[in-house]
């Protein structure tokens, strides 16, 4: 009997098109919640909206490059966001290239300045009964990811 019997737990599925499904719909899922306007991008500004309002966020992405991983504060960040967004049933996925992220999210509208990808927070639009279908497959990717214990997947970026 192996531990995922036990636990009533089944593996991810491994193929391609899973992972490649998922770094789809987070795309999609990006792109959509820029040109609603709920898209939260930012550390502290995160930060602060999940402190305010987190029954309105809806998903959480953590970015960062292989040199973040050596920088203490923002793993220290990482982890409260991570513990926050697990107490409050935020679904939450890793991104490991902060160039790709940045080019399908853009700069700031109001300004044009480069902002800070290390969080971004996808809102709940005021809009009642919204459903994306790209939010949806996140969500069941994130819970199959739960159910082998992988608590924070990393999602690969389309080319």
């Amino acid at each position: 009997m192996t531990l995922e019997e036990i636990h009533g737990q089944h593996a991810l599925p491994t193929d391609h098109d899973w992972m490649q499904g998922a770094s789809k719909a987070l795309h999609e899922l990006l792109v959509s919640a820029q040109r609603r306007g709920c898209l939260t991008a930012g550390v502290y500004e995160s930060a602060k909206l999940m402190n305010v309002d987190p029954d309105n966020v809806a998903f959480c992405v953590l970015a960062a490059d292989e040199e973040d991983e050596g920088d203490i504060a923002l793993q220290i960040h990482f982890t409260l966001i991570q513990a926050f967004c697990c107490e409050n049933d935020i679904d939450i996925v890793r991104v490991n290239d902060l160039a790709k992220l940045a080019a399908i999210v853009g700069p700031s509208e109001d300004s044009g300045e480069p902002r800070d990808f290390h969080c971004i927070l996808i809102m709940n639009p005021s809009e009642e009964g919204w459903k994306d279908p790209a939010l949806e497959k996140l969500n069941s990717f994130c819970e199959a990811s739960r159910n082998v214990n992988d608590w924070v997947p990393t999602v690969p970026l389309p080319e």
